[in-house]
């Protein structure tokens, strides 16, 4: 791309100008027609995570602080620190293991959790842990 520079009279500015038939999309240059040699490129999208699987986890998160809610009894903001790390339950083999660690996090309440941890561990059920997907041949 060819740019002829002026120094400014009022300061030490420099200004680029770009050629003649140059521009970049949006400036104030001749309308392009279909006959254009200068072509604007189409954007390229990439996803890192499946949506489905992310509607699945954000609709399961919101269904675990409102069951939360009831056990503590409070509202959200109100909760005493609970953390449920849905992939780190993913990494454990057995349910058993898995429900033990959510007793743990749940120690403090003092309503059952019984029914809370069975229905958790059935809804995750399935369910794949979230990972950064590994890059493919540039």
């Amino acid at each position: 791309m060819s740019t002829s520079s002026a120094l400014s009279t009022a300061g030490s500015r420099v200004f680029f100008q770009p050629a003649p038939g140059v521009g970049c999309v949006g400036s104030a240059g001749p309308i392009s027609t279909g006959d254009d040699p200068v072509q604007k490129k189409q954007g390229k999208v990439t996803v890192k995570y499946d949506r489905k699987e992310l509607r699945k986890r954000l609709v399961l998160e919101e269904w675990i602080i409102e069951q939360l809610s009831e056990l503590y009894d409070c509202e959200e903001e109100e909760m005493p620190e609970v953390e449920i790390d849905i992939d780190d339950l993913l990494e454990v083999n057995s349910d058993d293991e898995r429900a033990s660690k959510l007793q743990e996090s749940l120690i403090d309440c003092y309503k059952p959790t019984e029914d809370f941890v069975r229905e958790l561990l059935g809804r995750i059920r399935g369910m794949r842990k979230l990972s950064a997907p590994t890059k493919k041949g540039l």
